[in-house]
């Protein structure tokens, strides 16, 4: 049994295996909505809006996430004030009686701001990709059936868009569960740091990290897993069209 971890560094492990799907998935959220905004901007006939966008992607995607991640955590800090930097490291919670909502720690949203304005870049080339394969001649044949160019984007342009960056966005979101573990520079619990706390305790390296790699490994084929059972339902929908 020398070779097992404890249940309380087990238990470590899965709290900190908690907190990178938290962190994963409120990213993917807010990254693929505002990634579906940015490719608009990125294709909008306004030329600002346009420049705007593309200034955003420069910024953005050819900077190290490590050091955006720094940037919002220490950086910020220093240009909020202490009032608001005291109050978002005080522990908050909201008790409904049989649940208790905790507001998130100042690490928390730091790493959730930085990844979500990383990812955004990504996504949203994706999105734009997306709407570029779709045919000229789907405008051209929703024009002629009457469809206002509103109805034309939602109803024929934006599905077969969304379609076709289906893939690649699903490899972002498999980016944003491994690019999370890099929140552990700026003190977020998640799961390389819990790992890497687990042996500095034990000095059971091969353990801590050995399960840590199987978590991660294990999330990214469950993400996998979806983008099939994704495909495969869309597949089908389309032969009943």
């Amino acid at each position: 049994m020398n070779g097992w971890l404890a249940p309380k560094y087990l238990i470590w492990l899965l709290r900190g295996f908690g907190m990178t799907l938290g962190l994963s998935v409120s990213v993917t959220i807010a990254a693929t909505l505002c990634g579906c905004l940015l490719a608009l901007a990125r294709t909008s006939h306004v030329a600002p809006v346009r420049r705007a966008a593309a200034l955003y992607v420069l910024v953005f995607r050819n900077s190290p996430l490590i050091v955006q991640l720094l940037f919002w955590y220490f950086g910020v800090a220093t240009l909020l004030p202490e009032a608001v930097m005291t109050w978002l490291n005080t522990p908050h919670a909201v008790d409904l009686g049989v649940l208790k909502l905790y507001w998130p720690s100042f690490e928390f949203v730091a790493g959730w701001i930085g990844l979500t304005c990383y990812s955004t870049t990504f996504i949203g080339e994706e999105f734009r990709s997306g709407l570029s394969g779709v045919p000229a001649g789907q405008h051209n044949a929703a024009a002629a059936l009457g469809l206002t160019p509103l109805a034309t984007f939602v109803h024929v342009i934006l599905p077969q868009a969304v379609r076709i960056a289906t893939p690649p966005l699903f490899g972002q979101y498999m980016n944003i569960v491994k690019n999370s573990s890099l929140t552990m520079a700026i003190g977020l619990a998640e799961l390389s740091y819990s790992s890497r706390q687990v042996d500095t305790e034990t000095f059971k390296t091969f353990q801590a990290f050995g399960l840590a790699t199987a978590l991660y490994i294990l999330t990214i084929a469950l993400l996998e897993v979806a983008l099939v059972l994704v495909q495969c339902s869309g597949s089908r929908a389309a032969v009943r069209r």
